[in-house]
């Protein structure tokens, strides 16, 4: 629970885009599958001598790299191509380098004549998009678009395949992801504040000037080098939450190279970080409050029997939280390790992103509650992690902070600034208000200076956008969506009431076939839609 992400992939059970396997959740839950296809036809775009960016700290980009031939090989994947591709690794200095990018492709099948690429980033920041491709979207998205677009993902400076950001080895990070996130006195406060401090030394020690270019504007501008590397005149774009704040930023750097972008579980950009700390921590409490009067219309519901209010519901869990911080659970874990306050904080977290999870998390509890054995919170918790079972951790929580710690100033300074906010935090969650305001100290102590800030976008004169939210949403809130859609000039909102995070793909017949109309037709939503 320390290195808090936006998003990342969902896979609903009950998703038509997931093929059978057992639930994920945090890296796999933090982003469900979203889709964007933009129809504009695959031509040969425009590749001036130079190529002129946008914003302040943009130079000419040498036309090599707009005019770069991507050498496609065979995937390890089956039926998938695989290349890499360059982009200058400082924007603001194209001649000083390159970074080199990992992209993949499923090629488009018919029947029906072929729209162009179809981009997709499931989230995170720092989950592989490239992994999301040959393993969920491409052969689990609606048949219809995957006969008419070539099927696209790179995956971001600094994550997977793509240099990876590297920090803590499989041991350190064992230890970082246990330490106490609800300190109860100096000692504690010390402890938790080192933890931090450690883990943004190893990242500064293993990942150097990486760190300086791994921020989302620098990734959306290597999304138009691929685009045009694709022969795209314009973007096509899949963004889930994350991915969302990547959609918009390249929409605000390229408004006039957008085709039909779908937003689904949306970020608000004009939010600083303490606010979008905030505003998911009540994100969390809305979906625990729902998880709460599901459970206990339950047989055997371990925190509460039938007309318990979610409050009281909330009280046992943060009564159950405060005996693993004295007296942590035997897991069975061959690493020895058990289970504390934190790891089993990350375990419900985690399956607060999907509905689907929510029977998982009853058998865990009752497991962990009932016959004090810590393994099924263990497993959710090392799923959030992406830790596998020989104790290696995926590269995405270290892209993640990379990336969050980039593109905004932290939340917090000190542990005192930290103490001062609590009664806030704890007001809008009392079950995870506390460990999510200490977990939002992270970013203090990153080696490199925040480059980006706090901004609406409004992306003047692009395409219509549509953007989705979910009214429980609990790592992108609704409110979120409401805001971007505002903000965005050509911005249309789509609305699903319901559970889990993000709408697409998820057991909404309205919502699909909204999105589906949209893509394949050219036809947005009616104005402020809403679906259940």
């Amino acid at each position: 629970m320390h290195i808090r992400r936006i998003s990342g992939q969902s896979r609903s059970l009950s998703s038509p885009f997931r093929h059978r396997s057992p639930t994920r959740t945090g890296g796999a839950l933090m982003a469900a599958a979203a889709l964007l296809v933009s129809a504009c036809s695959a031509g040969n775009p425009a590749t001036p001598a130079a190529m002129a960016l946008p914003g302040p700290a943009g130079r000419a980009v040498p036309a090599a790299y707009y005019a770069q031939k991507l050498a496609w090989h065979a995937c390890q994947a089956t039926g998938f191509e695989c290349a890499t591709m360059k982009a200058p690794r400082d924007y603001a200095d194209p001649g000083a380098g390159d970074v080199t990018l990992a992209v993949a492709r499923k090629k488009a099948m018919g029947p029906g004549k072929r729209l162009g690429s179809l981009m997709v980033n499931p989230g995170g920041p720092g989950g592989s998009a490239v992994d999301y491709l040959e393993r969920y979207a491409g052969a689990g998205y609606p048949a219809q678009v995957r006969a008419r677009y070539d099927m696209v993902a790179v995956d971001p400076r600094g994550v997977a395949r793509s240099e990876p950001v590297e920090c803590l080895s499989g041991p350190q990070m064992d230890a970082f992801t246990q330490t106490d996130v609800t300190p109860d006195d100096q000692k504690e406060t010390d402890q938790l504040a080192d933890a931090y401090r450690h883990f943004a030394e190893g990242c500064g020690q293993h990942s150097g000037d990486l760190l300086r270019h791994v921020s989302t504007v620098e990734a959306a501008r290597d999304m138009d080098i691929l685009r045009a590397a694709l022969g795209d005149q314009k973007l096509t774009y899949v963004g889930a939450s994350y991915g969302t704040f990547l959609g918009a930023t390249y929409a605000d750097l390229f408004p006039q190279r957008v085709g039909r972008l779908v937003l689904d579980g949306a970020m608000d950009p004009s939010l600083s970080s303490l606010r979008l700390n905030e505003g998911q921590t009540a994100g969390f409490e809305t979906a625990f409050q729902s998880f709460a009067r599901n459970c206990v219309r339950q047989a055997g519901c371990p925190l509460g029997g039938p007309g318990t209010p979610p409050a009281k519901v909330g009280d046992n869990l943060k009564a159950f939280f405060t005996k693993l911080d004295a007296s942590p659970l035997p897991t069975g874990d061959p690493k020895g390790r058990k289970l504390g306050e934190a790891l089993a904080t990350t375990g419900v977290i985690a399956a607060m992103y999907d509905q689907g999870a929510w029977p998982q998390l009853r058998q865990a509890l009752t497991q962990a509650m009932g016959k004090g054995d810590g393994a099924g919170l263990l497993a959710l918790s090392d799923s959030y992690y992406e830790r596998d079972a020989s104790g290696k951790y995926a590269n995405l929580m270290f892209a993640n902070a990379a990336v969050n710690c980039l593109d905004l100033p932290p939340s917090f300074s000190t542990p005192e600034e930290v103490r001062k906010a609590l009664p806030e935090f704890e007001k809008l969650s009392p079950v995870f208000g506390e460990g999510l305001a200490w977990s939002a100290l992270s970013c203090a102590y990153w080696p490199v200076k925040a480059t980006g800030h706090a901004h609406r976008i409004e992306a003047k004169g692009a395409a219509p956008i549509v953007v989705v939210g979910t009214t429980r949403d609990p790592a992108t809130p609704y409110p979120w969506a409401r805001a971007l859609a505002s903000q965005l000039s050509s911005g249309r909102l789509l609305t699903y009431d319901g559970d889990g995070h993000t709408a697409y793909g998820r057991g909404s017949k309205c919502i699909d076939s909204a999105i589906d109309a949209y893509l394949l037709l050219g036809t947005p939503p009616a104005k402020e839609k809403r679906c259940s």
